[in-house]
């Protein structure tokens, strides 16, 4: 399970012309799954990004948390972050999990992160053609993978 966070300031997510998400501070979250994760990916996943410090103190330094900021989450599911361009120049997306797996687990990570953090959690539309719009805080972007933990 891969995870692209973006730190921002304002995002939102829109599906055939209604915004159906958005965030004013925050945390944007491109979520891929592939056919090999489970659960305890996505709790892993879960207890790095709700900890992880990317945000600034007072003396403009990254040492705070979403939770420290009281910031919000916007949790879009991409199966790009999956892409193979070893040969050739179309990606392959084989490594993607297929809906049928990928939907129970995507949903089980937005809720376990609203349950685990305490915070605001939109979202977009699974499978669904998205229009992200963000203004990248910092600019402030982090990949984490939960298949490389040591």
């Amino acid at each position: 399970m891969r995870i692209l966070i973006q730190r921002s300031k304002t995002a939102s997510v829109v599906v055939e012309n209604q915004t159906i998400g958005a965030i004013t501070h925050g945390l944007v979250v491109l979520v891929g799954i592939e056919h090999e994760d489970t659960q305890e990916d996505a709790d892993w996943l879960i207890g790095k990004l709700v900890n992880l410090r990317i945000f600034s103190d007072e003396e403009g330094k990254m040492n705070l948390s979403i939770q420290d900021v009281a910031g919000q989450f916007l949790v879009i599911s991409q199966f790009t972050l999956h892409a193979s361009t070893k040969k050739g120049n179309r990606p392959s997306y084989i490594r993607a999990a297929r809906p049928e797996q990928a939907i129970p687990l995507y949903n089980y990570f937005v809720e376990q992160l609203n349950i685990q953090s305490k915070l605001p959690v939109e979202t977009g539309e699974f499978g669904a053609d998205m229009q992200v719009q963000l203004i990248n805080d910092g600019p402030v972007t982090i990949w984490i993978d939960s298949k490389n933990r040591e």
